[in-house]
């Protein structure tokens, strides 16, 4: 996502690449830099962040080739800024090895960027930045919905992820902070509010409360104008089920369950470090499944270590078997720092494609199976704009969806008296007509 602002003086081109919680970070940053104008002229901005993911291969090089790209047309006097996972992780080498770079920074000083630019001087902090309400954001994307971070680091040991080397130990945000910014954001038109960190699941755990998502559902409840909300990333192990009926009970949370899986079979659970045996984790999946309109998402890595030709089909089954509304697959990639790393038992690059691409095409089919669901129901929709398909066709999305990672629904038609114009940013009962490609159409009933 790109964002850019604009200040008769000076202009700001920044670049969020990597997850959602990562984009909460480059709003606070802009936030830190209100006084730049943003702009989308990145050749001709005088300050350039590249906020940088080094979650996975693909995304490392993603976040290198848009440093190499942006300083290739970035003006001479220009200040060019690497921020991040990237930057945090492998600061040594990246300071070394990119002349290029003007300042680097990791995920500590995102509330120092203005110092950093102005001073032109890099830092890395020890600690972990983590967001608190006094943080001035400037929300990007949506005039409705906005992220709210929940706390940052995690205390699981996942043999493929390398996140908590560089992010450190769960560090929850206290409740009376979330509670002051989303009362804050309210105030400013926001309805719509997704919460994310990297393990939402052991929210305050790590100040020794067990339930911190159930009494964050409670808090959030209280506060007037909120019109619907979704907790993204559970963990299979600190998920209860008391938790997925205090989602399903709320008023305010959509029965949304986002749980990345990784895999199903007893052996690569415990491979992995997963933390939660299959019978368990089947009760979890089933309990969520069971609520009236669920949605649940999830996400498989293939070709992990370990991982042998029946581990595959058995995961192949279960994905076909469960039939999840969304879901996402990504080939194995190792990590250095991390369990799998170390481990003797690789498996070629070519049959983890391979693996990759046979459960993407399963994934392909449930999820249109999920759409074609929809076909003649009636449900609420924010609507967000005009379609980027044709000019004639509204963007909307179905309230319990998650922004911009769900899907989108195209609104060809409506039903309201000829007077009344339908406002962006709002939501509207829609009936679904058909299903064109992997877009719903729909009609504005009321």
């Amino acid at each position: 996502m790109k964002f850019s602002v604009k200040n008769p003086k000076k202009t700001l081109h920044l670049v969020s690449l990597g997850c959602t919680k990562n984009l909460v970070d480059s709003e606070i940053m802009l936030g830190k830099l209100k006084d730049y104008t943003i702009t989308n002229d990145a050749a001709n901005a005088d300050v350039i962040i590249v906020n940088t993911c080094g979650f996975i291969d693909s995304a490392k090089q993603e976040s290198l080739n848009t440093i190499f790209n942006l300083h290739d047309e970035r003006k001479k006097e220009s200040v060019l800024v690497m921020a991040g996972c990237l930057s945090q992780r492998y600061q040594g080498e990246l300071q070394k090895e990119l002349p290029e770079i003007d300042v680097f920074t990791g995920v500590g000083d995102y509330d120092k960027i203005d110092l950093l630019v102005h001073e032109k001087r890099s830092a890395f902090s020890n600690e972990v930045f983590l967001a608190s309400d006094e943080n001035e954001r400037v929300i990007t994307g949506s005039s409705y919905h906005a992220y709210v971070k929940l706390s940052e680091g995690c205390n699981q040991t996942c043999s493929f992820c390398a996140i908590p080397s560089f992010k450190g130990k769960l560090h929850s945000r206290t409740l009376e902070s979330l509670v002051k910014e989303v009362k804050a954001l309210v105030a400013k038109g926001y309805i719509d509010f997704s919460f994310v960190s990297q393990d939402s699941s052991s929210f305050l755990r790590d100040q020794d409360i067990k339930n911190g998502l159930e009494l964050l559902i409670d808090e959030v409840e209280k506060i007037e104008g909120i019109k619907t909300a979704r907790i993204l990333y559970l963990y299979p192990s600190t998920t209860t089920l008391s938790l997925i009926d205090k989602i399903a009970d709320s008023q305010v949370f959509v029965n949304y369950f986002d749980m990345p899986l990784q895999h199903i079979t007893p052996s690569m659970l415990k491979i992995m470090k997963r933390g939660k045996g299959v019978e368990k984790l089947n009760e979890l999946m089933n309990h969520m499944r069971s609520k009236p309109n669920s949605f649940v998402r999830t996400t498989f890595i293939a070709g992990h270590p370990g991982e042998t030709l029946e581990d595959h089909e058995i995961l192949c089954k279960y994905i076909e078997d469960f039939k999840f509304d969304r879901a996402n697959v990504f080939s194995y990639s190792t990590e250095e720092g991390t369990a799998a790393a170390e481990s003797k038992d690789l498996i070629e690059q070519e049959i983890i494609d391979e693996r990759a691409e046979i459960i993407g095409e399963i994934i392909a089919l449930t999820t249109q199976e999920s759409l074609e669901s929809e076909i003649g129901k009636t449900f609420e929709v924010y609507v967000d704009g005009e379609s980027e398909e044709h000019e004639y066709l509204l963007s909307a999305r179905k309230t319990i969806w998650a922004p911009d990672i769900d899907g989108e629904i195209y609104i060809n038609d409506n039903e309201l008296p000829e007077n009344e114009q339908i406002k962006f940013g709002q939501i509207y009962t829609v009936k679904i007509t058909e299903l064109a490609g992997d877009k719903l159409l729909a009609t504005v009933i009321k």
